[in-house]
């Protein structure tokens, strides 16, 4: 395999020749930055650049688990590092699933995941477009305010070395811009927010981004609270997100295992609509979390987890796929050398249908466009399936957006939800999260207002 970042290698590679007779070990060693812009007013109000390096040291010997970190690449700091994770093992609990990941054979997908031009980008350049974007939202419409508009951005490096033969190295870089809007017409205030993702500061949207944040603020002004009734809703891309992050603890094999997913013991049973297909797919350059290894340094790979509406798989780690007697997906997660591996889905993607939003909306009658959610994660019983949740948004009637509205819940479950579903929109917004936003039609949910 190519290694990327031969410092970082030659590090984690040391350490793993130090292991002992009996002893697994893993290195994992990382280092990185990030750059926080705040505008206010035309104003600098908040930077930071921050950067910062570390080792993580896991060791496993007769079934019992020990851990160490530190915040700094110094030798000595390392070498205390792996004799206390030795020490630790002594105080782990023993667990017959403990080990280490073993090379599978599949090849990382070659991708792009650093860009020079954002590299290199001048603090000055990037301070200016976030001014830009305040500039931007506030021409949009006469009634906005900014609260603010921001730039962030984050590089890293990382290795991997193991005792069972994975041996790894890469670099990323990312960035986005936000701004987040107000608009008063005398007697309340409501707020908006808009979004660009790009390689580098070069390819954003500034445009796009200003005029969804002034017109998801506008548009709410004179929003009452709604009667209520059972009715058709559709969720805006930002919306679906969060609805499809939520689905993925479903999806998790640890969560399977113990059976606290709404999926456990239905492998091969028709979980949604048939016309419903989500897969994580890391390997999608497009995605904002794409990467070509998990948290333990297998290779990520396109995972469907619904086709056609059939629940075809979970995702594991290594760990969980020794409790479920099956093999990882490459879904080990992980937080940085600080944290111990868990599962996830990386990178969820819903499969889109043909029509744009407005096409979708002038296919209803009487329904409801929820813009935003508030409480979700409170709300929402990944093992049950229980959902509520606060919202707001827009009417529809006979085809067209109608009056907003506020201050109501709607109601349901997963399980239902997703059998209820009546059309998917091909408006893909690649957000800076987890899963891709579209547009989402369900039928039959219960709006909760006066």
């Amino acid at each position: 395999m190519n290694v990327e970042v031969p410092e970082l290698q030659a590090i984690a590679d040391r350490i793993v020749a130090q292991a002992k007779p009996g002893e697994q070990v893993e290195a994992y060693v990382g280092r990185g930055g990030e750059t926080s812009v705040r505008v206010y007013e035309g104003e600098l109000e908040h930077f930071v650049s921050a950067q910062s390096d570390g080792v993580g040291i896991r060791i496993i010997k007769d079934g019992r688990t020990g851990t160490a970190y530190a915040g700094t690449l110094d030798v000595a700091a390392i070498a205390e590092v792996l004799a206390e994770a030795r020490d630790n093992v002594q105080f782990g609990t023993q667990d017959e699933f403990a080990g280490l990941a073993t090379p599978d054979g599949v090849e990382p997908v070659p991708q792009k995941f650093w860009d020079d031009d954002l590299a290199n980008y001048a603090t000055e350049g990037k301070v200016d477009l976030t001014k830009d974007l305040e500039r931007r939202a506030l021409a949009a419409d006469s009634r906005v305010r900014t609260e603010s508009a921001n730039y962030d951005d984050g590089w890293d490096e990382s290795a991997f070395a193991t005792t069972s033969g994975i041996r790894t190295s890469g670099r990323s870089n990312s960035c986005y811009v936000s701004v987040v809007t107000l608009a008063d017409d005398g007697d309340e205030t409501q707020t908006g927010f808009g979004f660009s993702v790009g390689d580098s500061p070069k390819d954003f949207n500034l445009d796009k981004a200003a005029r969804e944040a002034a017109d998801r603020a506008t548009r709410l002004l004179g929003a009452t609270k709604p009667a209520t009734k059972r009715t058709t809703i559709v969720l805006d891309p930002y919306v679906t997100s969060q609805f499809i992050s939520i689905l993925s603890s479903a999806f998790n094999g640890e969560n399977v295992s113990k059976g606290r997913s709404i999926f456990a013991e239905r492998l091969g049973e028709q979980v949604a609509v048939p016309f419903f297909t989500l897969v994580d797919d890391p390997t999608n350059k497009l995605a904002y979390t794409a990467t070509d290894i998990d948290g333990e340094g297998l290779a990520a790979r396109r995972n469907v987890l619904i086709k056609d509406g059939v629940l075809q798989m979970f995702v594991h780690s290594s760990y969980s796929a020794r409790r479920m007697k099956t093999a990882s997906t490459g879904n080990a997660t992980r937080g940085g050398f600080a944290g111990a591996p868990g599962v996830g889905c990386l990178a969820m993607q819903v499969a889109p249908g043909s029509k744009s939003q407005a096409e979708l909306i002038a296919d209803i009658d009487d329904g409801v466009l929820i813009q935003e959610v508030s409480g979700l994660h409170s709300g929402v019983n990944p093992i049950s399936g229980d959902f509520s949740t606060g919202a707001s948004g827009m009417t529809i009637v006979n085809g067209a957006v109608g009056a907003p509205i506020r201050e109501f819940t709607i109601g349901s479950t997963l399980q239902r939800m997703l059998q209820d579903i009546v059309a998917i929109g091909n408006d893909i917004d690649w957000l800076p999260m987890r899963a891709v936003g579209l547009s989402l039609v369900i039928n039959d949910v219960t709006i909760s207002g006066s």
